[in-house]
């Protein structure tokens, strides 16, 4: 396999330079100019602007994993929102006890979830029922999503030796390819908004931004296909659950920062829900859990890159 390539915004570096001096407190600047003001969710109040289109959220970085395939990622800043839902949310469930959450680092999401080709482009096979190289990959186990992360992050390692140092800045940080924490999937899913889903509250808000039971056709679609979140997201409801990183376990009564989850545990955290379940698993605040080791055909992943300090 060719080795990962890294194209980075030069604006998208300086305001993880930035972030990263400043802390979390700090106004990261606007990569897209004065005209398109990225939102700075500072609490639950935070006002994301409405994306003007497909085109309205570039992506900030963009993996080549050879052949061809790339993989793009959305920078998403840091932050503060309320977790889980409401008591009054229509059709929660009592494991959704809202919390504060603060994420202290900025970090990219990946824009779409993992599509087959780039499954197979890192992995050298495609395992998915529904097969397309733009709809996202499933029969996938959380341990197959850990897998395609060390194998990614095996490319940039090699990577790194080149004079360049791709994913790095000039403090000492590294790249590092993983699955989005239950706490980071839900905040960049919301990207500052507090309704069952980033569309809205109504049954009907659903049918632009998600492929669910009644309107996918009972199959995955390509990723891209409805509206993205004001963070340039596109199908964080809808088309297959996307697996996290935590073990599953109950929220905490009180604030936290960064949280990962139960320490241990016998399942993993799935969210979003998919295109054969009903809209109200695929509400923002929804939680799923599943075995790590199985497989089914409803059940994908989306990546995240953070920068950590490297190991000498």
């Amino acid at each position: 396999m060719s080795l990962m390539r890294i194209v980075f915004k030069l604006t998208a570096f300086l305001f993880l330079f930035t972030a990263s001096c400043a802390g979390p407190s700090a106004k990261p600047p606007d990569p897209a100019g004065p005209t398109t003001n990225p939102p700075n969710p500072a609490g639950p109040t935070a006002n994301p602007p409405n994306p003007a289109g497909p085109t309205a959220n570039p992506p900030d970085l963009v993996l080549d994993l050879g052949k061809g395939v790339k993989l793009e990622l959305v920078l998403i800043p840091a932050g503060k929102f309320r977790m889980g839902s409401p008591e009054t949310e229509k059709d929660r469930s009592n494991n959704e006890t809202q919390h504060d959450v603060t994420i202290s680092q900025p970090f990219y999401m990946g824009k779409y979830e993992v599509t087959q080709e780039q499954y197979e482009a890192v992995m050298g096979r495609n395992l998915a029922n529904f097969k397309g190289p733009k709809n996202p990959v499933e029969v996938v186990s959380w341990d197959d999503a850990q897998e395609f992360c060390k194998k990614a992050n095996a490319i940039l390692s090699r990577d790194r030796k080149g004079a360049e140092q791709p994913l790095a800045n000039a403090r000492g940080s590294e790249s590092v390819v993983r699955l989005p924490t239950e706490a980071e999937w839900e905040y960049a899913c919301r990207a500052g908004t507090k309704t069952w889903f980033y569309s809205g509250d109504a049954d009907g808000d659903l049918d632009g931004v998600g492929w669910y039971s009644s309107n996918s056709g009972q199959t995955t679609h390509p990723v891209g296909g409805k509206k993205p979140n004001a963070w340039g997201l596109y199908d964080m409801h809808g088309n297959v659950w996307e697996w996290c990183e935590d073990w599953y376990g109950e929220y905490p009564a009180g604030a936290v920062t960064d949280p990962k989850g139960a320490a241990t545990g016998t399942l993993r955290v799935l969210r979003g829900g998919s295109w054969n379940y009903p809209r109200t698993s695929c509400r923002a605040a929804n939680r799923f859990r599943l075995d790590p080791g199985l497989r089914f055909i409803r059940n994908g992943f989306r990546v995240l890159v953070v920068l950590v300090a490297r190991t000498p």
